[in-house]
């Protein structure tokens, strides 16, 4: 497995649990949409915990066959936003009275696994079984968004190490290229035109 879908994945993970120690009480807050700052930290932390949960010892099928691939099978399969939402909340109840300490011993047994896992081990996910090298990016991803989702609801800085945003950058405009939106995506980020109202890779 790449070092760098590992390396990129432990710093997301450790940014993610450094913002959480300073929410500082402000978990009925709101978060993002209907969640409050708890709920969002909670669907955060899945970004974790399905590692963990979906992990096997390879190898095995392929059958999504990249992290693009896999946001592009998810749009379909994963698409009820109510019981995402539901995932979320239930995951923020299930931290707890201390989420920060939750969170940390969370990131470090997920991040203990991921340093011994081999080459060919994979995930069997919702949308299809994949590699672990390939699936990490996505959760890479999910941590270095929600977590700059949490630092704009709580004002905290959104400092997200090099690594890990490199990685969400590049998995963002493979998304925008696989459905051929790359120029808009380019030229906004080159200041050359606003994006299209609406515009998401997801």
């Amino acid at each position: 497995m790449s070092g760098d879908a590992r390396g990129a994945y432990a710093d997301a993970a450790t940014w993610f649990v450094s913002l959480v120690r300073q929410v500082d009480g402000r978990w009925d807050e709101p978060g993002l949409g209907s969640w409050s700052v708890r709920d969002l930290v909670g669907h955060t932390s899945r970004a974790l915990l399905t590692v963990e949960s979906y992990l096997r010892a390879g190898p095995g099928p392929v059958e999504a066959p990249s992290a693009v691939d896999y946001f592009v099978r998810s749009r379909e399969a994963l698409a009820d936003a109510e019981a995402v939402a539901e995932r979320g909340r239930q995951a923020g109840a299930a931290l707890g009275d201390d989420p920060p300490a939750a969170v940390a011993v969370i990131a470090e047994r997920v991040l203990a696994l991921v340093a011994a896992a081999g080459v060919d081990d994979y995930v069997a996910t919702p949308v299809g079984d994949m590699w672990l090298a390939d699936y990490l990016p996505t959760r890479t991803f999910e941590l270095v968004v929600h977590g700059c989702d949490l630092a704009a609801a709580c004002g905290l800085p959104d400092d997200v190490p090099v690594p890990a945003a490199a990685e969400a950058g590049g998995l963002a405009t493979g998304l925008a290229a696989r459905d051929g939106n790359a120029a808009d995506l380019l030229l906004a980020a080159t200041g050359r035109r606003p994006l299209p109202p609406g515009f998401t890779v997801l």
